[in-house]
């Protein structure tokens, strides 16, 4: 599940900082009734999110508990100079009100190694004193993203999943358990009155227009409800019908009376290898449920459905992936986005004017050619498909995690067809010699758009998201670090300049594979978003996710090499 993640504003952070510590001095005017209760939290979904005023109560709320912590509840404030105040009152604080913070920014406390409030180690106390305080308030999880409530939800100490607290190295990766297909039970689980569990037929216009109102009304949106992501008809066929699909996988919940489709969750099979081993696993993604019913706790049993229906078919592991902390990320990426339109993402709030900047400076800043300049660059054909397949299986090789890909698979995921899909999804693109024709690079991205909620001028915006790619380059005698950069460079550079002649307005990756070498250099900008990656049913050591202590980009590069959609 992708994360519908902006590019990150240093200037709301610096006004959030600045509320902080202003609210920590002295103050004579009456104080503001605010939410304290960050446990009044509905069942909710990998893909929830809540409403734009119930968001705003939790920022509000986490930011008193954070002056609380850094003022001891004092209110006083030595210095007129807000960094210098916060930087005294982080040093100040005690290993609990630090733990207390990190309670409410799980990336944070994570990337730290604190685990439930465990802050027996001193270096993460060291390190998070060295933090500013913008940093601190940059991972904070709202609008329904409480890791606190998720960690401690019953339902996941029932399941073979690593537990947050967690730090044993794992000796032996492998399954936590190994499944008796004769103890599986055979008929659904029981589900709450006044619904019904049905299978969705994804072949038919009919049911397929259903599961896509269902993501549009009620799948992902940023905190602060200005964008939701608008999945097409012709995206979910091709993200939800690839080869080995299964119809039983497709699960929905309807309500008994109106037979109204008002919960989803998917799976489709795929080969991953964790690093020497391949499981022949699933990827469950696409769960959504109806808005007015997360009361009802629909998720669990979602959740262990779509297990059963998996262990029928003999399909014991599971990988997905969620924007919030659940028991437990195997790896954690961040979301970075490259402006194509700059203009248009300022003018509906995916990216700030920086502060001392001009709007022409900023449409200067990401022009780009109207040509590529790799020779040999061409869209890729169906009589490629075996030199990609051999590439990227070799490329991807040198990852912890990647998909062991199929000729099949290739020919689905990569090639563009017509006379199947009404939109098209997917754009990918090699590179040939002209002397051998041999297929020396290759890159892919794939179109998602999300809709702009109440916006006078515009309804959308149209990302491309990174997919996969290789090169030989990593091949070639005594190559260094340096020729991959600068070779990765060059083709993500042609990737901008082909995305913004289709017309898309951003381009998104995340911190997997080697994009750290070259999310900087082509002015990619941080987002807002994290995306967290899990394991089910199988114990494996943590995967570096591209990022450091700081969220920020890691040149020593990311384990990961899957793109889920």
């Amino acid at each position: 599940m992708a994360d519908n993640s902006k590019l990150d504003d240093p200037a709301a952070k610096q006004k959030a900082t600045a509320e902080v510590i202003e609210e920590s001095k002295p103050s004579s005017s009456t104080a503001k009734v605010e939410s304290e209760n960050e446990d009044e939290e509905e069942d909710t979904a990998v893909a929830d999110t809540a409403g734009a005023s119930s968001a705003a109560k939790k920022k509000k709320s986490k930011k008193k508990r954070i002056k609380a912590a850094l003022t001891g509840g004092s209110g006083e404030s030595s210095t007129s100079n807000p960094k210098d105040d916060a930087a005294k009152a982080i040093d100040k604080l005690s290993k609990g009100q630090i733990a207390e913070i990190l309670k409410m920014n799980p990336a944070l406390a994570q990337q730290l190694g604190v685990v439930d409030g465990d802050m027996s180690s001193g270096k993460a106390v060291e390190d998070f004193k060295k933090l500013s305080l913008e940093e601190i308030l940059s991972g904070l999880a709202s609008s329904g993203k409480n890791v606190k409530d998720m960690a401690s939800y019953k339902f996941w100490q029932t399941q073979p999943v690593p537990r947050l607290d967690d730090k044993t190295k794992v000796e032996k990766e492998g399954p936590f358990k190994e499944i008796d297909l004769e103890l599986v039970r055979k008929e659904p689980y029981p589900m709450a009155d006044g619904f019904e569990w049905v299978t969705m037929d994804l072949t038919s216009d009919a049911e397929l227009k259903e599961v896509f109102e269902l993501l549009y009304g009620h799948y992902v949106e940023d905190d602060e409800a200005m964008f939701r992501f608008n999945y097409s008809k012709s995206f979910l066929k091709w993200a939800l019908l690839s080869p080995g699909w299964q119809k039983e996988w497709h699960v929905g919940v309807r309500a008994a009376e109106s037979k109204k489709l008002v919960a989803f969750i998917s799976a489709i099979p795929l080969k991953l290898r964790v690093r020497e081993n391949v499981l022949s696993a699933s990827e469950v993604n696409f769960l959504v449920i109806h808005k007015k019913l997360r009361s009802k706790r629909l998720t669990p049993v979602l959740i262990k459905e779509i297990t059963r229906r998996c262990y029928l078919k003999n399909v014991y592991q599971a990988i997905y992936t969620a924007g919030v902390v659940l028991p437990k990320p195997i790896s954690t990426c961040r979301y970075f986005h490259r402006s194509l339109d700059w203009q248009k993402l300022n003018d509906v709030g995916f990216s700030p004017l920086p502060k001392g900047s001009k709007p022409s400076y900023q449409v200067r800043k990401y022009a780009l050619p109207e040509e590529t300049a790799t020779k040999g660059l061409r869209p890729m054909e169906p009589k490629d498909v075996d030199d990609v397949l051999d590439l990227l299986r070799r490329y991807m090789a040198r990852f912890d995690m990647a998909p062991d890909f199929t000729k099949e698979e290739i020919e689905w995921w990569m090639l563009h067809r017509k006379n199947e899909l009404e939109e098209q999804v997917v754009w990918s693109y090699v590179v040939e010699d002209p002397t051998t024709h041999s297929i020396y690079d290759f890159f892919s991205f794939y179109c998602l758009e999300s809709t702009v909620i109440n916006h006078e001028k515009h309804n959308n915006i149209r990302a491309a998201y990174l997919y996969y790619y290789a090169t030989e380059t990593v091949f070639f005698p005594d190559f260094t670090k340096a020729d991959l950069k600068l070779r990765l460079n060059a083709l993500i550079n042609d990737a901008l300049i082909l995305a913004k002649r289709f017309k898309f307005d951003v381009f998104n990756a995340l911190t997997l594979m080697d994009n750290p070498l070259f999310l900087e250099q082509q002015k990619f900008g941080g987002g807002d978003g994290q995306l967290h990656y899990y394991l089910f049913n199988y114990n494996a050591n943590p995967i570096a996710g591209g990022v450091d202590a700081r969220n920020n980009v890691d040149e020593n590069g990311s384990g990961v090499s899957v793109v889920m959609l």
